[in-house]
């Protein structure tokens, strides 16, 4: 019995002399968008590769997250050690001192490979700060069987114009189709990433080389008096509520003729599990007035590391592995090459995989290459973005104006009243930041 119970007594002891593997818990905040949440699904196949780290995942609204993630690393919360941030944030936020450089990737990683227009943007003094999970433009989809029933033919750099037209005709409200579906939830990267864009077409900006807000211009009373009456017209009830996933169910629901938004929309409407159009659908660029600006964007959702993370190292080898080639080749073997993340890696449109099943892949490099961060608009402006201008006030401000513009859409005040709302928000806080006297 002694010796029966010296063995066990020697294996229990050997058992507890066994360290327990440290484990790191790695807590990630990211945006409710298909792409995200894929990589939410597979990041099991990371955790199979790092047994010592566990993902925790907290997922929200684009709005929402944006608060939420600001609030805590201007604070210096410490809640989270992954942030989903945008290029607006990456340069704003790494000069602060708040993002921790990316240095480590992997001599694997290949930074070259990155879209230079998107590693531009998420660089400082040639420093990455965050890595691209996927980037992106805007451009038109549009339903290729209602275009044809129509007797219409989408140009591949259509007009403004030419869109107006056409949403017109191909409204039949009777059979639940709108002939165009376009972002009207406010926020500055809701409503007004859309608005901005088109502003952008018509000449207009949001601010001129002395800092002084342009609302009060031709140019933005055209522009919103324009998406009003053309959204009034031709697009769906209840619009001021539609941010990027409502349209894209819309869409996909087979009840807009054209929406003009997010090229990454490009591998969901054109995917047969997600979309009851998949095989009815055409690209197009986004739409220009003929000054030499299209109506497109530029933006990247990337992964970075707050500085108050404890847990840099952990945080660096996941990122490493969301953002590299081989997560790439994972998306194309569970799901194939046409929902693999766009928009950041030269290798991905070079690849014939990939050319073979995306049909937007050409339109969306050309949307990119064609956003011009520095140049975003017809008159010179003091900012650098397309869609936003890269200073710290502009989220507040934005999000403002996008309050007023979306209002003017539901029909609760009128395109001037919310163009003059905009104009006195905007100077009184470029007058409190000091851009202004």
């Amino acid at each position: 019995m002694k010796n029966v119970l010296g063995a066990i007594c020697g294996a229990s002891c050997l058992l507890l002399a066994v360290p327990a593997m440290a484990e790191t818990t790695l807590t990630i905040a990211t945006v409710n968008n298909g792409d995200m949440i894929r990589m939410q699904g597979l990041s099991s196949e990371f955790t199979a590769k790092n047994p010592d780290i566990t993902v925790k995942w907290v997922t929200l609204e684009e709005n929402v997250l944006r608060q939420r993630v600001t609030t805590d690393i201007a604070t210096k919360g410490g809640q989270f050690d992954v942030l989903t941030i945008g290029t607006y944030e990456v340069p704003i936020w790494a000069k602060k001192g708040w993002l921790v450089p990316l240095a480590n990737l992997g001599a694997d990683y290949d930074v070259a490979d990155l879209l230079p227009k998107i590693r531009d943007a998420v660089s400082v003094d040639g420093k990455l700060y965050a890595a691209p999970f996927y980037g992106e433009s805007s451009m038109v989809m549009y339903r290729t069987d209602l275009f044809e029933k129509a007797g219409l033919k989408m140009p591949e750099n259509p007009t403004w114009d030419f869109v107006i037209d056409a949403a017109k005709k191909l409204t039949d409200k009777s059979a639940g189709v709108y002939g165009i579906c376009l972002r009207g939830k406010a926020g500055w990267g809701e409503n007004m990433a859309f608005l901005s864009a088109m502003a952008n077409s018509y000449g207009a900006r949001w601010f001129d080389e002395k800092w002084e807000p342009q609302f009060n211009t031709p140019e933005w009373k055209k522009t919103l008096a324009t998406y009003v009456d053309l959204m009034k017209q031709a697009g769906p009830p209840g619009a001021s509520s539609n941010g990027f996933n409502e349209n894209l169910a819309l869409f996909n629901a087979g009840k807009c003729a054209m929406w003009i938004d997010a090229t990454v929309a490009a591998s969901f409407v054109t995917n047969p599990k997600d979309s009851r159009v998949a095989d009815k659908v055409g690209f197009a660029l986004a739409p220009n007035t003929g000054l030499g600006k299209n109506a497109n964007w530029l933006w990247a959702w990337n992964l970075a590391i707050p500085a108050g993370s404890k847990k840099t190292e952990a945080a660096e080898k996941f990122i490493a592995w969301a953002t590299s080639k081989d997560y790439t080749k994972l998306v194309a073997s569970k799901e194939g090459w046409a929902n693999v993340p766009p928009g950041t890696r030269t290798s991905l449109y070079q690849n014939p995989d990939y050319l073979k099943v995306a049909p937007f892949a050409k339109l969306t490099l050309a949307s990119i290459d064609a956003a011009d961060p520095n140049k975003p608009t017809v008159k010179p402006v003091p900012y650098v973005g397309v869609q936003y201008a890269a200073i710290p006030e502009f989220q507040g401000i934005g999000t403002q104006v996008g309050q007023q513009f979306s209002a003017a859409l539901a029909g609760s005040t009128t395109v001037d009243a919310a163009l003059s709302a905009a104009q006195s928000s905007t100077e009184r806080e470029m007058k409190r930041a000091g851009y202004i006297k």
